[in-house]
């Protein structure tokens, strides 16, 4: 009987690819943090009529996780009233909001995967 020997190697095996992937995704979840961040403070500084700079100096980027990174507004106690979610928004006539943290999520949900989908094309090379 012959034996068979089968020899493994390359960036799957030796765990280069892993360690891409798990770069990849960090990469990834940071630009489009960073970007929502971004959008959210762009959408109060064009929307804002009164702006303080307190509110918008009070959002931020954090990782909540291992994998996942979460932009808030620190909890300002004002903070649903601005967005239009607040109690005191309502009954009509009240402030209708500014709705900055709802377009952000909106135009994230449409952007991200392309955001995603660019970085990955220059990871790619790198498992092969």
């Amino acid at each position: 009987m012959d034996d068979v020997e089968i020899t493994v190697r390359g960036p799957l095996f030796d765990g280069r690819a892993a360690r891409e992937i798990a770069d990849y995704v960090d990469e990834a979840r940071e630009q489009i943090a960073e970007f929502s961040e971004e959008h959210v403070l762009n959408l109060m500084g064009t929307s804002f009529r009164e702006p303080t700079g307190y509110y918008e100096s009070h959002v931020m980027t954090e990782r909540a996780s291992a994998d996942v990174s979460r932009v808030h507004d620190s909890g300002v106690v004002y903070g649903p009233w601005l967005e239009g979610v607040g109690t005191r928004n309502r009954p009509r006539p009240g402030f209708p909001g500014y709705e900055h943290w709802r377009k952000t999520k909106a135009l994230l949900a449409l952007r991200a995967p392309e955001m995603a989908q660019r970085l990955l094309e220059r990871y790619l090379p790198r498992m092969r």
